[in-house]
C-alpha cells in the first residue's frame, strides 16, 4: 500500500474514533442530564389535586393583594361566597376555578430559598394566597406571585423555595368580588309572556298580548299623583317597542351588587324609579323588579320581588325601562318624510302665489 493510502485509512479511522467518543459522550450527557431532571422534579414539593379529590374540595379561599378577601363554601350540593359577603356563589365561575386545581402542578425549582420572595412577588403582603380545603383537611396551600418568561412563580406554604408551576390561569383567581356571585335574577322566553306593565310617577303602562298581537293602555297620574282613568284604545303603540322591553329583561343579570347602606330609593320605587311586572302564559310565574335610584352612572338599584331580598345594580339599558313614559312604546314618525311634506306644501304655495 502506498504511503498516501495509509496516511488517508489512517486520518479515516481516526475521524471515526473521534465520532465515535462524541456520540459515546453525547450519550452520557443526555442520560446525566434526563436522570437530572428526574430528580429534580422527584425532588419538588408535591401540589396535586386529582380529579376525585376536586369533587371532595368543601372550601375555598382566596386572598388578593389589590382585591377584596374571597371565601366560597359548599352548602350541600351548591356553593356560597361567605367572604367578603354572604350570597348564592356564581355556579360556573366556582365550576371554572375546581376544574383548574387539577391542572396545578409544580415543574421547575428557581431557588431553593426564601431570599427572592420579594423579587418574584411571593411576599405575603403581594402573593396571591389560595387555600383549598377537603372538609377540615387542606388538600392546597399555595402562594402565586410573578409570571414572567419562565412561567407563574409560586411557592408552598411551610417550606422555602420558589418554583414555576403549571395549568395555572390567573383571570380565575383574581375576580373582583362581585364576579363570584350569583347575578342572574330572571331567565325567561320572551314568546311565553302574555302581560307587562310598568308603573312610575308619569303612570301605569299596561300591555296584553292576544294571539301573536300585543295591544296596550295607559292611564296617566294627576298633580296629587292619583291613576286616572287608562285609555281605551293605544293607536301609536308599537309592537317591536315591547319587545324591546322584553329582550332587556329576558336573560336579566346584575352588573353589581348593592348592600342595606346603599341609598337604594327602593322604599319608593314609583317615586324613584319603577316596577315592572311581567305574567308568562300557562301560570308559569309572575316576575316584578322594583327599580330605584342611580346606583353609579346610569346604572340602577332594583330588588327582585319575592327574591332573598339581594339589592342588584342593573345598566340603564334594562332599568330604564322601568322610568319609560308612554312615547317609547309608540311609533316614531318619520322626520324626513315630514319635512318632504311640509317642503311640498310650501312649494305649492309659492306656485299658488306666483300664479296670482
Amino acid at each position: 500500500m502506498k504511503t498516501v493510502h495509509k496516511i488517508y485509512a489512517a486520518l479515516v479511522l481516526l475521524a471515526l474514533l473521534v465520532l465515535g467518543v462524541f456520540l459515546t459522550q453525547k450519550k452520557q450527557k443526555e442520560h446525566l442530564a434526563a436522570h437530572s431532571a428526574t430528580a429534580a422534579t422527584a425532588d419538588l414539593p408535591k401540589v396535586e389535586i386529582t380529579k376525585d379529590d376536586v369533587e371532595k374540595i368543601t372550601k375555598i379561599s382566596i386572598k388578593n393583594a389589590d382585591k377584596s378577601d374571597v371565601t366560597l363554601e359548599k352548602k350541600g350540593d351548591a356553593w356560597e361566597v361567605t367572604k367578603p359577603v354572604s350570597a348564592k356563589a356564581h355556579p360556573a365561575n366556582v365550576r371554572s376555578l375546581l376544574d383548574n386545581l387539577k391542572e396545578l402542578k409544580l415543574k421547575e425549582v428557581i431557588d431553593r430559598t426564601a431570599a427572592t420572595y420579594e423579587q418574584y412577588e411571593l411576599t405575603d403582603e403581594k402573593a396571591l394566597h389560595l387555600v383549598a380545603h377537603k372538609g377540615e383537611e387542606k388538600a392546597l396551600d399555595l402562594y402565586l406571585g410573578k409570571s414572567g418568561s419562565r412561567g407563574q412563580m409560586a411557592r408552598v406554604a411551610g417550606q422555602d423555595g420558589v418554583y414555576v408551576v403549571g395549568g395555572y390561569s390567573s383571570y380565575l383567581y383574581t375576580r373582583e368580588a362581585k364576579n363570584w356571585r350569583e347575578n342572574s335574577i330572571l331567565k325567561f322566553e320572551d314568546e311565553n309572556v302574555i302581560q307587562a306593565s310598568i308603573e312610575n310617577k308619569n303612570g301605569l303602562i299596561s300591555l296584553s298580548k292576544n294571539g301573536d298581537k300585543w295591544a296596550g293602555t295607559y292611564a296617566a297620574r294627576n298633580k296629587l299623583g292619583k291613576l286616572g282613568a287608562p285609555s281605551t284604545k293605544w293607536e301609536k303603540l308599537d309592537e317591536s317597542k315591547v319587545k324591546d322591553m322584553l329582550r332587556a329583561f329576558k336573560s336579566l343579570g346584575a352588573e353589581d351588587f348593592g348592600d342595606e347602606k346603599s341609598d337604594t330609593g327602593l322604599d319608593d320605587p314609583i317615586e324613584h324609579g319603577g316596577v315592572v311586572t311581567i305574567k308568562l302564559k300557562d301560570n308559569a310565574g309572575d316576575f316584578t323588579m322594583k327599580i330605584g335610584k342611580r346606583a353609579k352612572g346610569q346604572s340602577r338599584y332594583a330588588i327582585k320581588e319575592g327574591g332573598d331580598g339581594t339589592i342588584y345594580v342593573l345598566s340603564s339599558w334594562s332599568a330604564d325601562w322601568a322610568l319609560a313614559e308612554p312615547s317609547r312604546f309608540e311609533k316614531t314618525e318619520k322626520k324626513d318624510e315630514k319635512k318632504g311634506d311640509d317642503a311640498h306644501d310650501e312649494a305649492a304655495s309659492h306656485t299658488d302665489h306666483g300664479d296670482e
